[in-house]
């Protein structure tokens, strides 16, 4: 694992709005906390939704999400605890562990189920919704389960571990390369008092999620459970971070592709006729 000196900014994007995210619950009733809402789907874009999810009872999340239909997105399933196990249409099966990820392109439809299996009582992980660009949206179907060796890591000179899931942070790349929306997705482990920055293209959509602690950016304070909206500030080049005390955040940053977004549900498409083609479609059976 490298070792990385902190980047200098010229300057550090700040936090426009924090949001609480709203307590629900999906599927066969797994209980969730709904951040990434449909409200800042164009604000975000393009990100669609993040869920986070975390119980050490079972009942709030054995039950899982059976099978469901998908089309237009594609999906980021990242396990901090606990594992669960996916199945498709198309005959594909896999076991997501403890600190891996599945990166699911739905494209023109796929039908599966997540069931969370049992490892000393714990499940807790993000579900994240990234948009498809129109060109993109009736692609086949493609799904990577990445394990948690797979996850490039690096320790900053603060002590400061970072996994790099997807884009690329101070010259380490992530697992995923995304051309159109380029996304960052970073698992950030920060000590107390530690500072850590990163660089951001002034294009992009970003916000943290601390899931552990407390945080600044800048003046803001973000607390546990909480997300940073970050400001598209267009001369600030990245974003820097300090941690008010032991804390753990996910940093997610993205291109936006500046489309119409027309959801319904499972659904995300550009005009309302393509979500009644969806709909059509899954009912006579065409995500096959």
């Amino acid at each position: 694992m490298n070792t990385i000196n902190r980047t200098t900014l010229h300057q550090s994007r700040g936090v426009e709005r924090i949001i609480e995210g709203v307590a629900t619950s999906d599927g066969a009733g797994v209980k969730l906390t709904r951040v990434l809402t449909g409200k800042l789907q164009h604000r975000l874009d393009p990100f669609l939704m993040l869920d986070a999810f975390g119980s050490d009872n079972p009942d709030d999340y054995i039950a899982g999400f059976p099978d469901h239909p998908h089309r237009g997105f594609e999906t980021v399933t990242y396990m901090l605890s606990g594992r669960m196990r996916h199945r498709d249409n198309a005959g594909h099966e896999g076991l997501l562990e403890q600190g891996g990820v599945q990166w699911m392109t739905a494209g023109r439809g796929i039908i599966h189920s997540e069931i969370p299996e049992q490892k000393d009582g714990v499940m807790e992980g993000f579900q994240l919704w990234l948009n498809l660009p129109a060109k993109r949206k009736m692609a086949e179907p493609w799904y990577r389960d990445i394990s948690s060796q797979e996850i490039p890591e690096y320790v900053t000179t603060e002590n400061v571990t970072v996994r790099v899931i997807a884009g690329m942070s101070n010259s380490v790349a992530g697992v995923v390369i995304r051309e159109e929306t380029e996304p960052l997705y970073l698992d950030i482990h920060m000590p107390a008092g530690a500072s850590f920055s990163t660089a951001l293209p002034a294009t992009h959509n970003a916000f943290i999620y601390v899931y552990r602690g407390t945080v600044t950016v800048g003046d803001t304070l973000v607390e546990s459970h909480r997300m940073g909206i970050l400001s598209n500030t267009p001369q600030a080049d990245g974003v820097t971070l300090t941690a008010m005390e032991d804390a753990r955040l996910i940093l997610i940053a993205g291109r936006p592709l500046n489309e119409p977004i027309v959801q319904y549900g499972p659904f995300v498409m550009n005009t309302q006729e393509e979500i009644h083609q969806a709909m059509d479609d899954f009912r006579n059976g065409h995500f096959v």
